[in-house]
């Protein structure tokens, strides 16, 4: 139920409206940005909806389930305010929207139709696409645990129990590949892999506040990530990086000794137990 203010609501009753679209987004990391269809700037709430922006959105269709739904926005990264690096970076990500219907003679009439998080954002060459979800898909999420053999702890949280502290190191970048191979002098001293499965983050230069996953931690202090950096990596950057796990039974109990706080079920049967037979 959406209550209409009575200035909209005797707006719309005249017949002929002067109504735009604006969206709101707030990303992970706190900034709020608005974006309207209309061709002049709007401003309400404390934030400034930014015409020209390049933003067209699909009609919004409701459903009675969990489903997203059909809504979603594309534009083209022509706003000052909509970098490239940004989305790489994951700042868009789950960012949450509104979508706001209003008369842009008088912006105090107003309806707020949406509100969100963002889904999946894709994107080709200077346009992207985004999927808005509304709040009802949180309860479309899984919850609870999984019957696995490997542990669904994410790796030194409060339930692995490891300090985080003591399996992180701190480098600085003397070489960079491609914004996705680094060389450090600082992990030379530790062994091959050691970092593999990892987290490594920017703690400065153009990425600094960036995490991203390392896929292989080579000999002489060589990362390599699974994606390449939004931004160029250059010689001087800094970063930690934490080791690796690959959430494996004898892992947690041979490399970190950490056997009594293991979230999996290595000793569950599997198909060989199913089809084995008795021996003689």
């Amino acid at each position: 139920m959406k209550t209409i203010s009575p200035g909209l609501a005797a707006h719309l009753a005249a017949g002929v409206t002067t109504l735009a679209w604006c969206w709101n987004l707030t990303r992970r990391d706190g900034v709020v940005l608005g974006f309207t269809e209309h061709d002049r700037d709007l401003a309400f709430g404390g934030v400034i909806y930014e015409a020209a922006a390049g933003f067209t959105a699909s009609a919004i269709e409701s459903t009675n389930g969990l489903n997203p739904g059909n809504l979603d926005v594309a534009g083209a990264l022509t706003s000052a305010h909509l970098d490239e690096g940004d989305l790489a970076a994951g700042l868009y990500d789950d960012a949450e929207f509104e979508i706001w219907r209003v008369n842009w003679q008088d912006v105090d009439e107003r309806l707020l139709m949406r509100k969100g998080n963002l889904g999946e954002v894709s994107r080709a060459g200077a346009a992207f696409t985004a999927e808005l979800r509304g709040l009802a898909h949180r309860l479309n999420q899984p919850v609870g645990r999984l019957y696995q053999y490997g542990c669904d702890a994410d790796f030194c949280d409060a339930r692995c129990g490891l300090a985080a502290a003591d399996w992180t190191a701190e480098a600085v970048v003397a070489s960079a590949s491609a914004d996705r191979e680094v060389i450090a002098m600082e992990l030379a001293a530790f062994p091959a892999g050691h970092f593999t499965r990892g987290r490594l983050r920017f703690t400065s230069g153009a990425n600094e506040g960036a995490a991203m996953e390392v896929k292989a931690h080579g000999a002489g202090g060589r990362i390599e990530l699974w994606r390449a950096a939004a931004r160029p990596v250059l010689a001087g950057d800094t970063f930690e990086v934490t080791a690796g796990c690959d959430k494996q039974f004898a892992t947690c109990r041979d490399r970190f000794a950490n056997a009594a706080n293991f979230r999996g079920f290595p000793h569950m049967p599997g198909n060989d137990f199913v089809i084995a037979t008795a021996g003689n």
